[in-house]
């Protein structure tokens, strides 16, 4: 086993019954804690305030809930893994909503399930577990492959090109060989895992993963597109700006001669995307880059959020409104 840096902070804000008790809460207050109350129990004899930790996103939820899963069965043999170690490596999720914990056991036979944790019975080899602030989880390598083989495609895709974007991307420069030599390893890995469950899923998101894609949107797009018939896509494709900055824009499509960008509201909500310009600044500056890509290139730019990419026919849909189809 080998230690990883350091990816999420932030205190999980947990307490035993017992810490509880000391503080004169009731029993009674706590027996109904998994349901009403101001505390929500987490995991048997563990508890947290339920209004500041229903507050918190969806992913960082689930980080709280691994450090009380983990706390609740300290000295065991399991290992995160699976999505609740996607959290814990710090990757994005998609439509990541609550969820029980998920914990590998090496072997045949371990444990059993029980609410608000789930487990996995498989081969756990040492290069396959690291640990992240004192949490034993699987490897980023073996997390990515565990949630390709049992996730939705969206969710495995969004995990795959988050990981392979920390080895291939520095900056705004790509690494085409490296992107390579990850779906190599990763191969291997299908390879040495064959006739187990998923392995065939797993292999093609293997392939189709992609370090340019810099948000889970652009991930999920790029899904669609493929789903309902775009082949020839070029990620993050920079065009020649007015002052000879390049702007990028997500996804090109040669053979139709459009570009798709994903426009998630993070950009006009985000104060450290902002970066300290009015909403009014930024859809200006918008406007101004899209109407100079336009213009230069002589293609479309086609533009959607969340809602247009749910599912192949929303995203087609949405295509077809600015007069683009896929190609025959």
């Amino acid at each position: 086993m080998r230690s990883e840096q350091r990816v999420w902070g932030g205190g999980p804000g947990m307490y035993s019954r017992e810490q509880l008790l000391s503080r004169g809460v009731p029993a009674g207050v706590l027996s109904l804690a998994s349901k009403a109350g101001p505390w929500l129990r987490l995991q048997p004899g563990i508890y947290v305030d339920r209004e500041l930790h229903l507050a918190r996103l969806p992913a960082e939820r689930h980080r709280v809930a691994v450090e009380a899963a983990m706390s609740a069965t300290r000295g065991g043999s399991a290992v995160v893994s699976h999505l609740s170690a996607a959290v814990v490596h710090g990757l994005p999720q998609y439509r990541f909503a609550d969820r029980p914990v998920e914990v590998t056991l090496a072997g045949a036979s371990g444990g059993s399930s029980r609410p608000g944790l789930r487990r996995h019975l498989d081969a756990l080899p040492d290069d396959d577990v690291v640990t992240i602030d004192g949490i034993a989880c699987t490897s980023l390598d073996r997390t990515v492959f565990d949630i390709a083989r049992t996730a939705p495609l969206e969710m495995s895709l969004t995990c795959a090109d988050a990981a392979l974007r920390r080895e291939v991307m520095s900056s705004r420069r790509f690494d085409p060989g490296a992107q390579e030599a990850w779906r190599e390893r990763m191969r291997e890995r299908a390879l040495r895992a064959a006739g187990s469950r998923g392995v065939r899923r797993a292999r093609e998101v293997i392939d189709f993963a992609d370090g340019r894609a810099e948000l889970p949107g652009e991930s999920v797009s790029r899904l669609q597109l493929h789903r309902i018939g775009f082949r020839e896509m070029d990620l993050q494709v920079a065009v020649a700006g007015p002052q000879g900055s390049p702007y990028f824009v997500d996804i090109g499509l040669r053979d139709v001669r459009t570009f798709w960008e994903f426009d998630g509201e993070v950009k006009y909500r985000d104060a450290a995307m902002l970066g300290g310009r009015s909403i009014e600044t930024v859809l200006l500056d918008e406007k101004r880059r899209e109407d100079w890509i336009r213009g230069t290139t002589q293609w479309r730019l086609c533009r959607g959020g969340f809602g247009d990419i749910r599912t192949p026919e929303t995203l087609a849909a949405r295509l077809a409104s600015f007069g683009v189809r896929p190609p025959r």
